[in-house]
């Protein structure tokens, strides 16, 4: 039999509420005070996200580590986001999520959250200071690559298929948007 959880009715949600949502297989985030519930990931989505990490992870130099969903990345008591891959300073990271900047946030999309992850995720990424937001199609193959100039997040590279891109940051390395679905 499965827990029953109630949450608090008519406040916006906290940090502190989302330590009472049940570990499920269901992904918990915050956003604004907003609970967001998404199912477990796709086969695609999660074979995306694994090759993007070998990459990430094999690519990381010393004072930087590679974080995979879950992980709270906390920007604010009441938002509380799980990108999919994390990429940030190693002397940020604490036993208790704190709120932090990470260096890149890496969203792969998936037909229940494509929306949330283009709009609202990008507009909080953004607000925080994040530099780097990538955003994974698996479905098409893509990549975009979207940086931090004078607070604002500008496109500064889309590859799709078999066309590389090569990135400068968090630091250098090359993806190929097939190659991460096939």
């Amino acid at each position: 039999m499965s827990a029953v959880t109630t949450l608090p009715w008519g406040r916006p949600l906290t940090r502190q509420d989302l330590r009472d949502v049940p570990a499920d297989g269901h992904r918990y985030e915050l956003l604004d005070g907003l609970l967001l519930v998404s199912p477990s990931p796709r086969r695609l989505h999660q074979r995306a996200v694994t090759r993007l990490g070998l990459l990430l992870g094999n690519a990381c130099p010393p004072g930087l580590e590679l974080l995979l969903a879950p992980f709270d990345v906390v920007l604010a008591d009441d938002t509380v986001l799980q990108p999919d891959l994390v990429v940030t300073a190693r002397s940020d990271l604490d036993p208790d999520p704190v709120p932090l900047v990470p260096e890149l946030v890496v969203e792969v999309l998936s037909p229940s959250t494509r929306r949330v992850d283009l709009l609202l995720k990008r507009s909080r990424y953004e607000a925080a200071g994040i530099p780097s937001y990538w955003m994974v199609d698996p479905e098409e193959p893509s990549v975009t690559v979207l940086e931090l100039v004078e607070h604002r997040y500008v496109e500064t590279a889309r590859v799709v298929d078999d066309h590389a891109v090569e990135f400068d940051h968090p630091y250098p390395l090359t993806v190929v948007p097939r190659a991460l679905v096939e």
